[in-house]
């Protein structure tokens, strides 16, 4: 029925996780580090700035590209910095500089060669058998610095992780603003990729192949629609996926997701101080 998934804990106690487990309401908890700067946690919306632009917002219509704008949550950059790399190898060859100088700083030049470290205010914890994938925004190119990408097994993990971007741009001033994402947040169900059983075979194989056939066909057609001005065909844009469709269906698949709803994190209360009085 497929493998399972083992989390290995520090106290070397180990805990199976069926890949056919599901938590009714998994739950994740950001607990917030003493005396660390306040870094908002929001879920990923769907909107680039970068794609709000008039001759670019109609790639908002490529449903995969806007899902995954949403597939998870940032943590964003409490204060406007700016960073500079001479390209060296050594760890003040990269220099941060906050424009309020007096804003906490978790921004800075950790390993080197022209990596920026955020230090994260939080320590994460995950449902159990949950990985945590580290990232940069999905689809929030920056100039001038890459995102680098970590796993966590954040359902044990006592050790706070950081986030690193690497500057591939010398010599060059790179802002990351206020508000800004710093990284994004993806858990992932430990084992889930590995139970996956990976084949290749001929499309002939597939057994709706004829529905791929179709949408081509309805494709070809529709392109040439397009060239010949046809009025049908004037925006485009046929919209078959994103109404969850095939060519000649006429009922939307059942599982067909057209946005991400993730929620907000919630605050937990404050625990209430022991009434003095109370017994011990």
């Amino acid at each position: 029925m497929g493998g399972a998934a083992h989390s290995h804990h520090p106290t070397g106690k180990g805990t199976s996780i069926s890949a056919e487990h599901h938590d009714p309401e998994p739950v994740m908890v950001a607990y917030r580090l003493p005396d660390t700067p306040d870094m908002p946690i929001v879920p990923a919306p769907a909107q680039r700035d970068w794609l709000d632009r008039a001759t670019l917002r109609h790639t908002y219509r490529c449903l995969p590209l806007r899902v995954a704008n949403q597939n998870g949550w940032w943590i964003l950059n409490n204060s406007t910095f700016t960073v500079r790399w001479n390209g060296g190898d050594a760890t003040e060859d990269l220099t941060v500089r906050y424009a309020d100088e007096g804003a906490p700083a978790p921004a800075m030049s950790h390993f080197g060669h022209g990596i920026l470290t955020f230090h994260i205010p939080y320590l994460i914890r995950t449902p159990p058998g949950w990985n945590l994938l580290v990232r940069g925004p999905a689809n929030a190119p920056k100039d001038g610095a890459h995102p680098l990408e970590g796993l966590v097994e954040a359902d044990w993990a006592v050790a706070t992780f950081t986030m690193n971007w690497k500057i591939t741009r010398p010599g060059a001033d790179i802002t990351f603003a206020a508000g800004e994402p710093a990284l994004m947040l993806v858990p992932q169900r430990r084992g889930d990729l590995e139970s996956i059983h990976p084949r290749r075979a001929p499309l002939a194989r597939m057994p709706d192949a004829d529905d791929h056939l179709a949408w081509s066909r309805s494709r070809i057609d529709f392109a040439q629609a397009f060239v010949a001005g046809d009025p049908s065909a004037a925006d485009g844009w046929q919209r078959h996926y994103m109404r969850g469709t095939h060519p000649a269906a006429t009922r939307a698949f059942p599982d067909h997701q057209r946005v991400l709803r993730l929620r907000d994190f919630a605050e937990e209360p404050a625990e209430e101080p022991a009434d003095e009085g109370s017994a011990s």
